[in-house]
């Protein structure tokens, strides 16, 4: 039997990025009873990919009770719902097999990970004071995509002078606004930008200087995305809800390191249940970002570890 609930967990604090504010993350919880054993995982529909609950849970109604993995790649499309069923297939199949996925998939054991902690989009002023105070941790990302994203960024600077730092657009940004503030980027030691123009309207990055590297969000979703993304893009950036899985995401791993691309691992805003598998990703990323479940007021039972060495792999309560 394959279940799915819609749930809720309100946020810490209100998250803003270039596109939309939220004060809750809204995930579908989806279980798998199977034979006496019990699987589950978790995702975040998502409005830019016309996804919303409803349509996820239409989806996760419509599959066979037993459908495998192998037969669910094909019977939806990538995206929340798949990513959901997908991990909480995985799940299953471990505590089946009263083993971990990492030793079903003949992986080492997941070491811990730094992961980027994220600053939404506020006033300088108040960046300035989140960045002041999480300056002790060690890679900020700071979401931009508005007027006044160059203040931002010298605000953040100024909170914390010594902090790893990386900015996300959220496709916010026109050609000309990237070239102007690619300069000011360098200056104040930013590592890399993440999809600074909008996903299909991005071919312009193959004909302007990029002077540190680019990353590719909205525009890589599976391995499907990946001839787009030659000549435009240094990295992509990793995310379950976008693969419809860990079994895609296991493959574009594979794909994007095979082309030379850099690899990140990133996450919607969700609980630890969502971001448990996507720790078999991190070894071997340039960047780590799941942070989701320290955005929240409050999280799973058994969640998460985070510390100053990053986040854990999930002890096998949580899942896997």
């Amino acid at each position: 039997m394959i279940v799915g609930v819609a749930e809720a967990f309100p946020l810490a604090e209100v998250f803003t990025i270039s596109r939309d504010s939220r004060t809750e993350a809204k995930v579908v919880t989806v279980s798998v009873s199977r034979d006496g054993h019990f699987g589950r995982g978790e995702c975040v529909p998502y409005a830019r990919y016309g996804e919303s609950i409803e349509s996820v849970l239409d989806q996760i109604k419509s599959l066979p009770p037993r459908i495998t993995r192998s037969a669910l790649q094909s019977a939806l499309p990538a995206g929340a719902a798949r990513n959901a069923v997908d991990c909480a297939l995985w799940d299953w199949e471990a505590k089946m097999a009263g083993k971990r996925v990492w030793d079903i998939l003949g992986m080492p054991a997941p070491q811990p990970a730094i992961t980027a902690f994220t600053l939404s989009l506020e006033s300088p002023e108040k960046m300035q004071r989140q960045a002041a105070k999480h300056a002790a941790k060690p890679l900020l990302k700071i979401k931009l995509g508005g007027e006044g994203d160059m203040a931002r960024l010298e605000a953040v600077r100024r909170g914390a002078p010594d902090t790893r730092i990386i900015v996300d657009a959220n496709e916010g940004w026109t050609p000309e606004i990237y070239t102007g503030l690619a300069p000011a980027l360098l200056r104040l030691g930013v590592q890399m930008v993440e999809q600074p123009l909008p996903a299909g309207a991005d071919d312009m990055l193959a004909e302007i200087e990029r002077p540190l590297p680019v990353c590719a969000d909205e525009s890589c979703h599976d391995r499907q995305s990946l001839p787009a993304l030659k000549g435009k893009y240094d990295m992509a950036n990793i995310k379950l809800d976008k693969t419809g899985g860990l079994t895609e995401a296991l493959a574009l791993r594979e794909a994007l390191l095979a082309g030379g691309y850099g690899m990140m691992v990133g996450c919607m805003v969700g609980s630890s249940l969502a971001m448990a598998p996507a720790t078999l990703l991190t070894q071997g990323a340039a960047v780590v970002d799941l942070d989701g479940p320290l955005l929240l007021a409050g999280d799973r039972a058994a969640p998460l570890r985070y510390d100053e060495r990053g986040v854990y792999p999930p002890i096998a309560e949580l899942w896997g």
